[in-house]
């Protein structure tokens, strides 16, 4: 049996175009944005609420290369990944700090009609 990992979908909205940069002497690359995900209900008060939420997505080697060619801010995709808990030391008070990534395996442009893409 292989590996076992935890797993996350998610469909929402990159909030800016993705950072992508060259991480060794390879050309390696690595791509980070956030993506914002929407969740739409009725409250107490039987108003309708809209609740955002923003994740920390990363993607490494082809992925990459792909999301900087295909991702752009506002653009709706699918993201399949792993959840990654990050620890690292604050360089102004020493404490250590934590955020949770996306490690991104996929991910599927869905409105192809609002880029130029789409109209190839």
């Amino acid at each position: 049996m292989g590996t076992l990992r935890n797993s996350v979908q998610l469909i929402g909205r990159p909030g800016s175009d993705p950072e992508v940069r060259v991480i060794n002497k390879e050309g390696r690359k690595l791509a980070k944005f956030r993506l914002a995900t929407n969740e739409k209900y009725y409250n107490e008060k039987h108003e309708l609420t809209e609740e955002t939420q923003w994740h920390n997505i990363v993607a490494f080697g082809s992925t990459a290369e792909k999301v900087e060619k295909l991702v752009r801010k506002g653009k709706r995709i699918a993201v399949e990944g792993s959840l990654q808990n990050v620890q690292y030391e604050d360089k102004t008070d020493k404490t250590k700090k934590f955020y949770t990534q996306i490690l991104m395996d996929e991910f599927m442009i869905i409105d192809w009609a609002s880029t130029d893409e789409g109209q190839q």
